[in-house]
């Protein structure tokens, strides 16, 4: 048995790997053609949509729900909890794992970035990249058109304000806001 990883190894395991591989080539072509059929689903459609939703998401909880239009890399790295809502316009590029508590509401145009690229010009011109997991936790609330980048995690019970770049962690019990996010004030 060979003991060398495959591209698909090598990404959900946070590390360099190359995303033309056929098999995530083909991995990403499948969600896109699942996320098509949600976006042109009509808005009556309720039974449609939840049996895509259990076709592309990887785990849920109750009551979870998508306004399309929604795009993902692969979805099924993406987990979530009970009582889950992403407003219109959402992406999540998940090549590691996107998790969200219970109870997270997300708004209008909300992008979970967990794949990044090298900061080394010469590495990064070899077309490897690779991904850092982002945590969501329960009871949260991201404002619209914020933007949560790679490997951030955001506490418990927090509020992100609208228009936010989250680059690093949140903690528990907070509002923050901004470009970088930063923590307004407490909630406790």
């Amino acid at each position: 048995m060979s003991s060398l990883k495959s591209e698909k190894e090598k990404m959900l395991a946070g590390e360099l790997y190359f995303a033309s591989d056929p098999e995530l080539v083909a991995e990403r072509l499948h969600a896109r053609q699942l996320t098509k059929q949600l976006n042109d689903s009509n808005p009556d459609e309720t039974e449609l949509r939840e049996s895509i939703l259990a076709k592309l998401i990887g785990k849920k909880g109750k009551n979870f729900w998508i306004e399309p239009p929604f795009f993902c890399d692969y979805g099924y790295n993406i987990t979530a909890g009970d009582d889950v809502f992403f407003n219109f316009n959402c992406i999540v590029l998940d090549v590691t794992p996107v998790t969200l508590g219970s109870r997270v509401m997300i708004a209008p145009n909300v992008q979970f970035y967990a794949a990044t690229h090298p900061t080394d010009f010469k590495e990064r011109g070899t077309l490897a990249e690779y991904g850092k997991p982002i945590t969501v936790g329960d009871d949260v609330w991201i404002g619209g058109s914020s933007v949560i980048c790679p490997g951030v995690s955001i506490g418990s019970r927090s509020i992100i304000g609208a228009g936010s770049v989250v680059t690093k962690d949140i903690p528990d019990d907070v509002i923050a806001a901004g470009n970088p996010c930063k923590v307004i004030r407490s909630l406790v």
